[in-house]
């Protein structure tokens, strides 16, 4: 299976059209999505930000450039609404994954999707101390909760991605806990946040990411 990434910057003052035009899209981008084998897509919002995730089969056929005149066809009833940050043509850049076993039934799954912006050419260091975590984790498959989880980068913007298996949650304990603050306030040296993930650290206020589209 192949896993891939796309984020958009809805321009201002076009929240209202972009939601109208993917209205006027979706029928015509789903039956895109089934002839290149798309599957387990999903379509959030935060702000001004949308960021898409998809799967599809190793031997599923790639956007040549008559696959991107068609998607741009396609979308072209939203033109002038948005402005790609990474389109589904370009490939952004995996900078963690923990895939973990990766539940084929979503439907007791919890999504946790996030997203930041670096302060700066952060990529390296960001992807530095992620690749440590999967040193740390070494040949260990993570049975869940967390599951499917990767995160994705283009330009200054990170993306995650995560599925949560809800019937193996557990309460939090204190140590895990008090690793996620020092993780998380060590990681505010270089980026800063869009959702409101960390709001219960740093006491600030973000909008919480909205699902708006989805195709199996």
């Amino acid at each position: 299976m192949e896993r891939h990434a796309f984020a958009a910057k809805i321009n201002e003052g076009k929240f209202n059209e972009f939601r109208m035009g993917l209205g006027r899209v979706w029928n015509s981008a789903t039956r895109f999505m089934d002839d290149m084998e798309v599957r387990n897509f999903s379509l959030w919002n935060i702000e001004d930000l949308v960021f898409g995730y998809y799967e599809n089969d190793l031997m599923s056929p790639k956007l040549d450039d008559a696959k991107k005149k068609e998607l741009d066809g396609i979308l072209s009833p939203m033109d002038g609404t948005f402005t790609w940050i990474s389109s589904p043509a370009e490939e952004m850049r995996l900078m963690y994954h923990d895939f973990g076993i990766v539940r084929p039934n979503k439907e007791l799954i919890r999504h946790r999707v996030f997203a930041t912006q670096l302060k700066g050419d952060f990529q390296e260091e960001y992807k530095r101390r992620h690749d440590g975590l999967v040193e740390a984790r070494g040949d260990a498959v993570d049975p869940g909760p967390d599951s499917n989880f990767s995160i994705w980068n283009a330009g200054r913007y990170i993306f995650g991605y995560d599925e949560i298996d809800v019937t193996m949650e557990t309460e939090e304990t204190e140590e895990s806990r008090q690793a996620t603050i020092d993780w998380e306030t060590k990681m505010l040296e270089i980026m800063s946040w869009y959702t409101d993930d960390v709001d219960w650290i740093t006491d600030m206020h973000h909008k919480h990411v909205v699902r708006i589209g989805y195709h199996n």
